[in-house]
């Protein structure tokens, strides 16, 4: 593999990570620097991982559009100085404020997914641009499935041990970037950076009157909600429908994680050769249908942890779609189209927790009528039918001038 990409990979890879690897160790921290109990510790981890994520959404567009202006070699290696001074200040933390503000800054470099994923349709030779993005989501998948099992590991040595890991690792990678890294935007692509641009719903506004894009975001919405009932509520659901201890929710969400890299990285390029770019959105929403059906009725186990790799095969569906809308875009909006997607996701990441955790709270809540742990997943297909609908939709056909 080329350095460039490898680095691209690690920077994806280090963006997953940041919330997943201090999950683990989040409540004795947090119950360490406040003095109180675990659930004002509970309430205070929720606040920072919505402030994490409102970064992640409102910073995603202004570094697309800062790299189509600047460069994506110097805004992928400041963000990743800056995230390594970020994990060391919140290693030393003594306050609950530090922390938030750690957070605060942590959401903000973390948001550098768009101008990752710009790199890799710039390199992408005509036609390709699908695959990259694939390695892209691969990548997203190994940091989800570390993150945690990291977290958890380190945890062992302190509280402070995850933050020294992910500081070293992001200081690593910038390193590694400074000296393999070339720059891809050129003066040809270049264009100027426009605030109305590079705020999240000014990017909406001005990619959604593009042929097909409004319709690409809502899909991708719609998805990105469906598919955040994983690390909104399976820890949960593990627990209440098959006893399941940290330990077998750690191993079945290894598995998920492992198969979507193995699908993302390299199964999807059998799947767009036989299907290309449309019909793989379309297998991939039908086949999350079921998949998602499935976990919400399974009552076994063993049944549960071969059916969660399974569920990964739909995988392909945000590659495949950041592809047809990236063709749509051309070269000198590359940047701005995945700064959109990224705030997209953001935007999803708050909503779903939420959504998902309330959905199974009240199903599962003492005395509920009926008892469903499996409800937020049936809720995920139904977004997902919706999300098929709007995809297939017949596109308006605009009147003559």
């Amino acid at each position: 593999m080329r350095l460039p990409v490898l680095f691209i990979l690690l920077t994806v890879m280090i963006d997953a990570m940041g919330v997943g690897l201090i999950i683990p160790v989040m409540p004795a921290l947090i119950q360490d620097v406040t003095g109180g109990h675990l659930a004002n510790a509970a309430l205070w981890g929720g606040l920072l991982s919505t402030v994490f994520a409102i970064m992640q959404f409102g910073f995603g567009p202004v570094m697309g559009n800062l790299s189509d202006r600047f460069g994506r070699r110097p805004i992928l290696l400041v963000t990743l100085a800056v995230m390594a001074a970020d994990y060391a200040v919140m290693a030393v933390a003594g306050s609950i404020w530090l922390l938030l503000a750690g957070r605060i800054v942590g959401g903000i470099t973390a948001a550098t997914q768009s101008t990752a994923t710009a790199y890799m349709a710039d390199i992408a030779e005509p036609g390709k641009k699908a695959q990259n993005f694939g390695l892209v989501g691969a990548a997203f998948g190994i940091g989800f499935v570390i993150g945690p099992l990291m977290g958890g590991l380190l945890g062992e040595l302190g509280t402070r041990a995850p933050f020294w890991a992910a500081a070293a690792l992001a200081a690593g990678n910038c390193v590694l970037g400074f000296f393999v890294l070339r720059e891809t935007v050129t003066d040809d692509i270049r264009r100027p950076f426009e605030w109305r641009r590079a705020n999240p719903l000014g990017a909406f506004r001005a990619l959604s009157r593009l042929p097909g894009i409004g319709r690409g975001l809502t899909v991708f919405f719609l998805y990105q909600v469906a598919f955040f009932v994983y690390p909104a509520v399976w820890a949960f659901f593990g627990e209440a429908r098959f006893g399941w201890d940290p330990r077998m929710i750690g191993i079945s969400l290894a598995l998920f994680g492992i198969m979507m890299a193995i699908v993302q990285g390299g199964l999807i390029r059998l799947i767009l050769a036989r299907l290309g770019e449309r019909g793989t959105v379309v297998y991939g929403l039908v086949f999350d249908i079921f998949a998602f059906g499935a976990i919400a009725m399974v009552t076994s186990g063993t049944v549960a942890l071969i059916l969660t790799p399974m569920a990964a095969l739909g995988a392909v569906i945000t590659p495949a779609l950041q592809g047809l809308m990236s063709q749509t875009v051309g070269p000198t909006r590359q940047g701005e189209l995945q700064g959109a997607l990224a705030s997209v996701g953001a935007v999803a990441m708050i909503v779903s927790p939420l959504l998902m955790t309330g959905i199974f709270a009240h199903f599962t809540a003492p005395g509920a009528a009926p008892y469903f742990p499996g409800a937020p997943f049936l809720l995920s297909a139904g977004l997902i039918v919706l999300a098929l609908a709007v995809f297939l939709a017949p596109a308006r056909r605009r009147p003559a001038p």
